[in-house]
């Protein structure tokens, strides 16, 4: 099954010039799921870490039931203010503006090896910044999951530092 073929693109979105890869079609089918779930198993499953990370909002749905399948634990990075409780902060820019994540304190077991997972990367600029708590937790990043990488962008030189992997690649003209 080739997942690109349950990619969207949606020209325009979230503002002018930007060509967002929709990743929602993979969702709706369950056969497309199930695989990108198994593909990203199968990338890691050579990595050694205990603890997975998701990054709001669609890191959450690819990387639960990653975790859920390793049986490993998962962690949530979201958006500020949207976990109770002591958290610990990073901020970042994106493509079309900036944000500020946060991961509750004390959730990453310091010394623990960490995957963290997301949909896509693009400038970058999230998944330093979900690394950057992770490393402030005193965890260690074992990798990163994506399921989509955009090339010709900053994003993989952002995290030079780091194991990556995608399931999917595109250039960033590629329309």
């Amino acid at each position: 099954m080739d997942l690109k073929d349950f990619i969207r693109d949606v020209p325009d979105f979230p503002q002018e010039g930007i060509l967002f890869r929709d990743i929602t079609p993979i969702l709706k089918n369950a056969d497309a799921f199930n695989t990108a779930i198994d593909l990203i198993r199968q990338k890691c499953s050579e990595l050694d870490f205990d603890t997975i990370v998701g990054v709001e909002s669609r890191g959450f749905i690819f990387g639960a039931p990653l975790a859920c399948a390793m049986g490993k634990s998962f962690v949530p990075v979201r958006k500020e203010g949207k976990l109770p409780g002591d958290t610990i902060s990073a901020s970042y820019s994106l493509e079309y503006g900036s944000n500020t994540l946060e991961i509750h304190a004390g959730y990453i077991v310091p010394g623990s090896r960490v995957l963290v997972i997301d949909d896509l990367l693009a400038t970058g600029g999230t998944i330093e910044a979900t690394a950057e708590l992770v490393e402030r937790s005193q965890g260690v990043v074992a990798g990163i999951g994506l399921v989509i990488e955009l090339n010709g962008v900053v994003g993989r030189e952002r995290l030079k530092n780091y194991d990556v992997f995608a399931l999917i690649q595109y250039l960033i003209w590629d329309a």
